[in-house]
């Protein structure tokens, strides 16, 4: 759509011919040649002596260039634009942090992949999330992997093929066949400490239970809490199982209570997928909207037609003299031989 930004200048249009109504005609005084014979002059070349002032007069093609030129000059200084289709620019108003368990633990071949076929829990687990991440489409995602230590894999970002690719390409025990939950809980909270929205969610997925930490889990709850971050714990494997690969659920329970988020438990791929519906349920994708409508300036279009005009005008009259002259030429050289 064609705007102008400042259309009040086309207020100017009438300004030459203002100026040429209101003001006094050029004059100019130039010496003369006094004849006393002029009227018997006159008498004898037919013709009738004006008053003396020379008007000098424009033909209408000038008026017509002068005309267009000033339009033209005028249409440039109002300033038009073309404004185009307004752009809708989304804006993550969440970001999503993940934590995944890559313990010795995590070998436990107790899930079941797409086709049904027996796989351990860490491939389930890449199976669903990737799907999970699939669809969050508006969130700034970051994942975090750990075990005997922490580690951030992907920080925040809204690039969401990176995250799914360097979640596939976790191993177990790549950071050691411990357990270090709430050290993972402490780098998530610092990772948060750089994000700037309202809404931060944790979601720490685990099948043991912690094996010393230097910041215990409850304590890096609280410090959550104090951060606005809302913790989302699932449990994954056996909670009967005893010794370092034990199902600590009540501390992962009391992880979500302290920071007002859920407990989820799931012991096989379906209950997992379910899990992760739910969660979707629970934090639907919240993103904030900005459009703008961009404008490209079209004011050097009128200015070059306008310099154009003139230069075709002024090449039109020098041609248009160059003839004439020659043509004289011509008829000086003729009138010798006649």
């Amino acid at each position: 759509m064609l705007t102008f930004s400042h259309p009040w200048l086309f207020l100017l249009l009438p300004l030459p011919w203002l100026v040429r109504s209101l003001l006094p005609a050029h004059h100019e005084r130039k010496a003369a040649v006094r004849v006393p014979f002029l009227q018997r002059l006159s008498r004898l070349a037919g013709l009738k002596p004006g008053s003396g002032v020379a008007v000098a007069t424009r033909r209408l093609s000038q008026w017509l260039v002068l005309g267009l030129t000033w339009l033209f000059i005028v249409a440039a200084l109002t300033r038009p634009q073309w404004l185009e289709e307004p752009v809708i620019k989304e804006l993550p108003m969440r970001d999503l942090l993940v934590a995944v368990d890559l313990s010795g633990s995590m070998e436990a071949q107790d899930f079941t992949d797409a086709d049904g076929n027996s796989v351990d829990r860490l491939t389930a687990v890449k199976q669903v999330l990737d799907d999970f991440f699939a669809r969050r489409d508006g969130d700034r995602v970051g994942l975090i992997l750990f075990g005997s230590a922490a580690f951030v894999q992907v920080p925040f970002t809204d690039d969401l093929d990176v995250v799914r690719e360097l979640l596939d390409e976790a191993q177990i025990r790549m950071l050691g066949p411990r357990t270090m939950l709430g050290d993972a809980m402490g780098l998530a909270i610092n990772l948060f400490e750089r994000s700037e929205v309202d809404e931060r969610v944790l979601i720490v997925l685990t099948d043991g239970n912690d094996t010393g930490s230097l910041v215990p889990p409850e304590r890096a709850a609280e410090i959550a809490r104090d951060n606005d971050v809302v913790i989302y714990t699932i449990a994954i494997g056996d909670p009967t199982s005893v010794g370092e690969q034990a199902l600590d659920e009540k501390t992962l329970e009391n992880i979500a209570s302290i920071t007002g988020g859920s407990y989820f438990h799931a012991n096989d791929r379906g209950e997992l997928e379910a899990i992760y519906t739910q969660l979707d349920e629970i934090n639907p994708r919240q993103v904030e909207t900005q459009s703008y409508r961009p404008l490209t300036d079209l004011y050097y279009w009128p200015l070059a037609a306008g310099m154009l005009l003139t230069l075709f005008y002024i090449m039109f009259l020098e041609i248009r003299l160059r003839l004439s002259k020659r043509q004289d030429e011509s008829a000086g050289l003729q009138e010798p031989a006649n």
